[in-house]
């Protein structure tokens, strides 16, 4: 009888972990602002479906990207680990041997997929958890989405024939339209593959669905319909700060296609071409989520949509084109948490607080029921999601070593409300009051408040392989390797 009553105990429990693991929708675009939501009264963007999951959820304003570019970004969010930890501090990522989000999850019991947008790690890293990978891109021939496109439309030629047929580019402004049918672009092909799994996969079994999209990251070539409709709008102008020397900027862009005077028909092209590719990608949100919530409610279990970028995009502002700088537009992106109502998440919450992509994977597992590795530097945001605590983080440090160039290396500190940039190449400093100037228009680093950012500095480079602080002073001009060596 006591054999019995042990074994009808393990399997209660059993029945009740099975269900009490929340499946979790991870949506993640590349390279996407974080102010580029309606629901931030964006000027033009319209994202009905990404607003209503920030009414569900919490919104976190003041997010950042540790190091705003793709490889060591993704490498950030994999494994929690900010990058003076982890020695990826630049556009390199070291082999991932630490436990992962989705490893930690495939671990507890999860099927755990990715979909799109690969997450950079190396042959020698493996598959980081991902027992599933459906790969698709625009720049890779011969991937999954590459091989459907040929198939659904022999004349497209696949899709870096599509690229070089309408001169756009993976990195660069150059626009157009989407030249094939709305359904055969690479963003609703990763929705459609996305919503296949959230069919196939037993509902028996929680599911951990990263449905990752290379959108808006270049090449900007939205459907039709973005584009055309954009081009009729008043467009935003860009961020000009008046620290910026205009005149020294060409309007055809440097040779990396880091700096230019992006203004005219190619500014409002572009602007259209970015613009088009969030609203596509808000529009093919819709029936994903749906369905995904809908598995969930079926089989009586909690649900959770994370939604964020690698990075955002400077998109001309300040006289910056792609990623790798510490501005607003580049560093800070979207960030939105929203979950079930069994999960006791506030709705419609609002936090400035600063958070980055390492939050994610503390966050997604104690909000599962997985034990979160003891090595993680990111933060559990479960209490501040449920509005019963906030981030236990002064401020925030983020880097990026020279990837366009030596001058463009950064450290940046922030609390959410002001922040402090200091360049490495030259020891040049800036410092932007975020809750009067969001678009970092006017540099303070000649007011007395500079000095305490600076000290807040050079305590955390301390100790720092490439030697930026001896303790008591920044130092400009060291070798700065975008992969630190142990």
């Amino acid at each position: 009888m006591k054999l019995l009553n042990v074994l009808g105990a393990v399997l209660v429990s059993v029945t009740t972990w099975a269900v009490e693991r929340p499946d979790i929708l991870f949506l993640m675009p590349d390279q996407m602002r974080g102010d580029c939501l309606s629901i931030l009264d964006h000027p033009v963007v319209r994202t009905p479906q990404l607003d209503a999951l920030a009414k569900q959820g919490t919104l976190f304003r003041r997010a950042y990207s540790t190091v705003p570019s793709c490889v060591p970004a993704r490498f950030a969010l994999m494994t929690g680990l900010y990058p003076q930890t982890s020695g990826s501090v630049g556009f390199a990522a070291p082999l991932i041997t630490t436990p992962t989000l989705p490893g930690s999850l495939a671990d507890a019991g999860y099927a755990t997929v990715l979909v799109g947008r690969n997450m950079h790690q190396g042959p020698k890293s493996g598959t980081c958890g991902y027992q599933k990978q459906i790969l698709g891109s625009t720049y890779v021939s011969g991937d999954d989405y590459d091989e459907y496109l040929k198939k659904a439309a022999p004349e497209s030629g696949g899709i870096r024939n599509v690229i070089n047929t309408l001169k756009v580019d993976c990195n660069r402004w150059p626009a157009a339209p989407w030249p094939h049918a709305d359904e055969l672009h690479p963003t609703a092909w990763v929705a459609q593959q996305s919503r296949q799994v959230i069919r196939e996969t037993p509902s028996g079994q929680p599911l951990f669905l990263t449905s990752s999209y290379y959108a808006p990251h270049p090449p900007l070539f939205p459907p039709k319909k973005f584009f055309d409709a954009f081009l009729k709008k008043n467009l935003p102008p860009v961020a000009r700060g008046d620290w910026v020397d205009w005149a020294a900027l060409s309007p055809t862009g440097s040779k990396n296609g880091h700096r230019i005077r992006l203004e005219g028909d190619m500014l409002r092209r572009a602007q259209a071409g970015y613009f088009g590719l969030i609203e596509h990608l808000d529009e093919q949100f819709g029936p994903l989520i749906a369905e995904f919530k809908a598995r969930s409610e079926k089989a009586g279990r909690a649900w959770i949509i994370a939604f964020s970028a690698d990075h955002g995009e400077m998109l001309g502002d300040h006289g910056y084109f792609r990623k790798c700088e510490p501005y607003e537009g580049a560093a800070n992106i979207p960030f939105i948490i929203a979950g079930s109502a069994s999960l006791g998440f506030k709705r419609g919450a609002r936090c400035n607080q600063p958070v980055c992509l390492e939050d994610i994977m503390p966050t997604l597992l104690a909000a599962a029921g997985v034990k979160i590795p003891g090595n993680v530097d990111g933060r559990n945001l479960v209490p501040v999601l449920r509005g019963e605590g906030r981030v236990e983080r002064e401020w925030l440090h983020y880097e990026h070593a020279p990837c366009y160039g030596k001058e463009q290396a950064f450290h940046a500190l922030t609390d959410g409300h002001f922040k402090y940039i200091w360049r490495p190449d030259d020891g040049t400093e800036q410092l932007f009051d975020l809750d009067k100037d969001l678009r970092e228009e006017h540099d303070l680093s000649k007011a007395p408040a500079v000095k305490l950012w600076r000290e807040r500095l050079v305590k955390r480079l301390a100790g720092r392989l490439e030697g930026f602080s001896d303790g008591q002073r920044l130092i400009a001009g060291r070798p700065y390797p975008a992969l630190q060596k142990k």
